[in-house]
């Protein structure tokens, strides 16, 4: 037991390695066959980019390698260099599954008919503006002409919704796009930029000392968080299969340690009508970029 314990560290150790070493020569990262290695065919699963691919491989890993074994599923992790990246995958149907967030899954339902099977359901996803912690910037209306950070055009709660709303208090802003939610803290805290939008969800998880040097000027509505959906070639009974295995390691007392690093801590099934067509109606088009980098 003390071997494997050795072999699994070791091998998670050398999949961050590999994610950070490919992210650095700017291609995406994959990881071949986790889970069920006598599987036929390994489903492809997309993961959004919020963090480093080396921490998404070190939280997927260990999940997809419990569901797998329990729906004799063989998964093939994939991390784009950016949001738009993976938005570009997305909307080409390429992934069998993907983890993505809120307003992707309108824009995959409407392209390629993707079907939202768990969320979490412990807590919802809102928009955060940080500023530094010193900062003398009171209210949004201070941000007028300043340039600020975000993670690409197209992150839902910390893009889409922020942009939109600044646009109606006519607050203009400069954005720059820095690729994730953790180099959005960062180029706040550095006084890159006077502020940045990120996520309550990433916003938590990053180190207390970076965000003891933060501030949450300002928070959007919540909204359903991020699902993880299949494409409509995946059969319904794998679909059923892989949705009931996640919910499955929810009640596991082992399992959940896993799912929270994946943010998924209280997984459930997800339901488009319910969820996520809501988002139709916010008016968030006008902010979309395609392609946007």
């Amino acid at each position: 037991m003390v071997s494997d314990l050795r072999v699994n560290v070791v091998a998670r150790l050398a999949l961050r390695t590999v994610g950070l070493a490919i992210l650095a020569l700017g291609i995406d990262a994959r990881a071949e066959c986790v889970g069920d290695r006598a599987a036929r065919k390994p489903l492809s699963v997309h993961l959004v980019p919020q963090v480093t691919a080396a921490d998404l491989f070190a939280a997927w890993t260990p999940v997809l390698e419990r569901v797998g074994k329990a729906t004799g599923q063989c998964f093939e992790i994939h991390v784009a260099t950016s949001i738009p990246s993976f938005e570009e995958a997305l909307l080409a149907g390429e992934p069998d599954l993907a983890f993505m967030n809120p307003y992707h899954q309108v824009m995959a339902k409407r392209r390629q008919g993707y079907v939202p099977l768990v969320r979490d359901d412990r807590s919802k996803l809102s928009g955060l503006l940080v500023v530094r912690k010193e900062s003398p910037i009171a209210s949004v209306s201070q941000l007028a002409g300043a340039t600020l950070a975000f993670p690409a055009p197209n992150a839902f709660a910390a893009s889409l919704l922020i942009r939109a709303s600044l646009a109606r208090q006519r607050v203009t802003i400069q954005p720059r796009w820095v690729k994730t939610h953790s180099n959005v803290y960062r180029a706040v805290a550095a006084r890159d930029v006077v502020a940045g939008g990120g996520v309550n969800n990433t916003y938590l998880r990053e180190p207390e000392a970076l965000r003891n040097s933060l501030r949450v000027l300002w928070e959007t509505p919540s909204y359903a968080s991020h699902p993880l959906s299949a494409h409509p070639r995946v059969p319904a009974a794998v679909r059923e299969a892989v949705a009931s295995a996640i919910i499955a390691l929810g009640a596991d007392p082992s399992g959940r340690p896993l799912l929270e690093k994946v943010l998924l801590p209280v997984p459930v099934a997800a339901d488009y009508a319910r969820d996520y067509r809501p988002l139709e109606t916010l008016g968030l088009e006008a902010f979309v970029v395609a392609g946007g980098d």
